[in-house]
């Protein structure tokens, strides 16, 4: 029996950094956290600790660092397309890198020019895969939160012994959006993009009435690529954020779906990938991404 080095990667994790870009009063900030990932002939390393073909997480960071301040950040597919075509092209033992990035949300407090509120946990993301001279991108957004108080009923399912749960026409339907879309290619106005996406997606899950989170999630990727033709596949992971009637009974009131209470678990968990038949092969756009 052999034993051997299977796939590997390293990097640094999680790095955290803000801009300021200043046109004289008037600020606007970039909040990131930038994690980096090299692959290549890394195999010394890891059988003999010969370390000279290793770029030092440190140094990953330092780099990450030193290009927000070399050039605007901008948006954050083409930083990390950037800093993964460095990593690439500057080692020659590294042949591949990954970038992910998230941007937190600020919003300017209305009349500062320089003041701003955290506007929610929601965040942009982006994850870009270098090999070789190819690339891909693949954006999207996390902890994406809505609701709807009305047009979602979950009815018709199969019953066992073990079922309790009660059939409606009307329900809360909440749940927290991850999506993550992949590009065709790599010449996209992200920021418009980005935009219109969310758009779609925020404008399907209040406009479809829904029989199912299943077909709210389909409806929503389905809806993007329709609007979208840069876009190849949407994926989306969509917990259910169950909120259940208040028997109010015991009190002598009637509930007309006015109470709730919010469980926040467990929770069903609901993902599907939608994408065109024609799609280009995606490479390695979802490499050591979660499936979903």
């Amino acid at each position: 029996m052999a034993i051997v080095l299977g796939p590997n990667q390293y990097g640094k994790a999680e790095n955290r950094l803000v801009t300021v870009s200043r046109n004289g009063s008037v600020h606007t900030i970039k909040d990131l956290t930038v994690s980096t990932s090299l692959r290549g002939d890394l195999a010394d390393t890891h059988l003999t600790g010969d370390n000279a073909k290793v770029l030092a997480t440190d140094t990953q960071k330092n780099t990450v660092y030193a290009f927000a301040k070399e050039a605007p950040v901008g948006e954050i597919e083409d930083f990390a397309l950037r800093l993964g075509r460095h990593f690439v092209s500057s080692q020659e033992a590294i042949t591949g890198a990954r970038i992910l990035i998230d941007a937190h949300a600020w919003e300017r407090i209305d009349g500062h020019d320089h003041a701003f509120v955290h506007g929610s946990n929601e965040k942009r993301t982006t994850a870009v895969t270098i090999e070789g001279s190819q690339a891909w991108v693949v954006s999207g957004v996390r902890d994406l939160v809505v609701l709807k108080s009305t047009g979602s009923e979950f009815h018709g399912y199969p019953k066992d012994p073990y079922t309790t749960l009660k059939e409606t026409n009307d329900r809360i339907l909440a749940t927290s959006v991850t999506a993550r879309w992949r590009y065709a290619g790599v010449e996209v106005d992200w920021a418009k993009s980005f935009t219109e996406i969310r758009s779609i997606m925020l404008k399907t899950f209040a406009d479809k009435h829904s029989l199912s989170l299943q077909q709210t999630l389909y409806a929503m990727g389905e809806a993007v690529l329709n609007a979208r033709p840069e876009v190849a596949e949407v994926r989306l992971s969509m917990p259910n954020k169950h909120h259940f009637l208040v028997d109010l009974s015991a009190f002598g009131l009637q509930n007309d779906n006015e109470v709730f209470y919010a469980a926040d678990r467990p929770y069903g968990l609901i993902e599907g990938s939608i994408l065109r038949d024609d799609a280009p092969d995606a490479g390695l756009a979802w490499s050591t991404l979660p499936a979903f």
